[in-house]
């Protein structure tokens, strides 16, 4: 028998297979829809099949598939994905707990997936996931995860996809206890080129302390997905899903922390979104939206507690949360282009206005400024810009009056003239000298009048959990010793 050290994960995926197939504990079943069953052919494959597959099932007729799992409006969903896996796990349980629990740990795999059709027009996406126990008599525990198939035939998709289970059945059973290290080893075997993981959730009992954003930006981080999104309760979010024939307006920021005036910036970009588009113009999705760029320190890590302060914090201000590893705005556009077709805003302030018009940010591209702003504003995407007030002048830095290079100025002009660029004309002057950093520094020293800067529900879980170097003020001594309450 073949023996393979425990923490071997950096194997292909007929190594892999094999040592699953060679484990007497694992046994379970495989469902899969769409794209062949590719997963469970490693399997049968490798040999020492017998030993780990009760059944291998695939639902092809819709009509099957309703009758076995029950109807869904898209077969390639979640919650298809989801009563797959519960189905087929509790059928299990139900025939063979009995006879074998006591030395078996139970699986249940399944997928459900779009590859790509004889014309080549469809979305090659899916869901995959696994539901299994880690030990015999164990609670359960579950992964899902979402994937877009890159490559440009229906066979390479296929073989990507096997591989990709194959991973994830090995992480699963293998690598639980060391869920980064798990999130990695997805894409042994593959390339970014071939698939991209652009969401993962862990659930169930030996993920218990697992915090699902961090492993959302643990796929952007590793280069697995351009992006990922998480919702205001920290639910993982899939952003086909989330965007799918809905306008989206965006507001990309540092928010250390969130002030006053982002969710100024934000509803007055709404409002006027909103008049654009008219009343029967359909829904808005809002996003904030972080980078990667600005979540990494100078030493190129991560903060993971500096970046959950943030979520947290718009999180209790109701936000959904984006985090992004698009630099350039119209990377943005692009990814945001894959998911909808509807209109698509992005609010920002006028300093940030006048630093896209900076040609330093652009050498990286042969035709420059005029080929970023050719790919930004192809896809009929509009800039909403929110005014700037200096502290060293009274006067608000508008679109009207901002300073562009002369020899912009010709190209900011017809932006402006043709609607791509507009000027938000309600906004709360109030709320425009209130900056993250000035309210981060005020936080830092003690200073209480931080609190002012920011909405109610923001200060609140600062001040509840200590977030950005917050310390409460020492009780002040009346001199009498101790105090008495009344």
């Amino acid at each position: 028998m073949a023996m393979f050290a425990a923490n071997d994960h950096d194997r292909d995926a007929h190594s892999k297979a094999l040592r699953i197939n060679l484990d007497a504990r694992r046994y379970g079943t495989f469902a899969e829809i769409g794209a062949g069953q590719e997963v469970v052919r490693w399997f049968f494959r490798v040999g020492g099949a017998a030993g780990t597959i009760a059944k291998s099932i695939s639902a092809y007729d819709m009509t099957v598939s309703d009758a076995i799992y029950g109807k869904v409006e898209r077969y390639v969903c979640r919650r298809r994905l989801q009563a797959m896996l519960d189905y087929e796990h509790e059928l299990n349980l139900t025939r063979l707990k009995e006879s074998r629990g006591d030395h078996t740990a139970f699986f249940a795999f399944a997928d459900t997936v779009s590859a790509r059709n004889y014309k080549g027009t469809n979305e090659c996406h899916g869901w995959m996931g696994v539901k299994f126990q880690s030990h015999p008599r164990d609670q359960d525990s579950q992964i899902i995860l979402h994937v877009r198939m890159k490559d440009k035939e229906n066979a390479l998709q296929q073989e990507a996809l096997g591989i990709v289970g194959v991973n994830l059945l090995y992480a699963a059973f293998f690598l639980f206890h060391e869920p980064e290290v798990l999130v990695e080893s997805l894409l042994d075997n593959l390339t970014t080129d071939r698939i991209e993981i652009d969401m993962i959730e862990f659930s169930g009992i030996e993920f218990r302390h697992v915090d699902n954003r961090l492993m959302s930006m643990k796929l952007v981080q590793l280069g697995l997905s351009g992006a990922a999104m998480f919702g205001p309760s920290g639910q993982v979010l899939q952003p086909a899903e989330v965007l799918h024939k809905s306008n989206v307006l965006v507001e990309r920021g540092s928010f250390r922390p969130l002030c006053h005036v982002h969710v100024d910036m934000l509803n007055s970009a709404e409002a006027q979104f909103r008049h654009d588009i008219g009343p029967d113009g359909g829904h808005i999705v809002r996003v904030m939206e972080l980078t990667m760029r600005d979540l990494r320190a100078e030493s190129g890590d991560v903060n993971r507690s500096d970046f959950l302060a943030r979520a947290d914090m718009l999180a209790a201000a109701g936000m959904t949360v984006m985090i992004s590893d698009y630099f350039q705005y119209y990377q943005l556009a692009a990814y945001l282009t894959q998911f909808t077709k509807m209109k698509i805003g992005i609010v920002m302030g006028a300093g940030s206005l006048r630093e896209i018009f900076d040609s330093r940010y652009y050498t990286e591209l042969q035709g420059g400024i005029l080929e970023s702003f050719g790919h930004l504003f192809k896809y009929d995407l509009r800039l909403y810009i929110y005014p700037l007030l200096d502290a060293d002048s009274p006067i608000l830095t508008t679109v009207a009056n901002l300073a562009i290079p002369a020899e912009l100025q010709k190209l900011y002009g017809y932006l402006v003239d043709t609607g791509k660029i507009r000027a938000l004309e309600t906004f709360t002057r109030e709320h425009l000298s209130m900056f993250s950093p000035d309210a981060l520094r005020k936080i830092q020293a003690g200073d209480e009048s931080w609190e002012i800067m920011v909405p109610l529900e923001v200060a609140r879980v600062i001040k509840e959990q200590r977030f950005l170097g917050y310390r409460p003020a020492a009780p002040v001594d009346g001199g009498g010793g101790s105090a008495s309450l009344s």
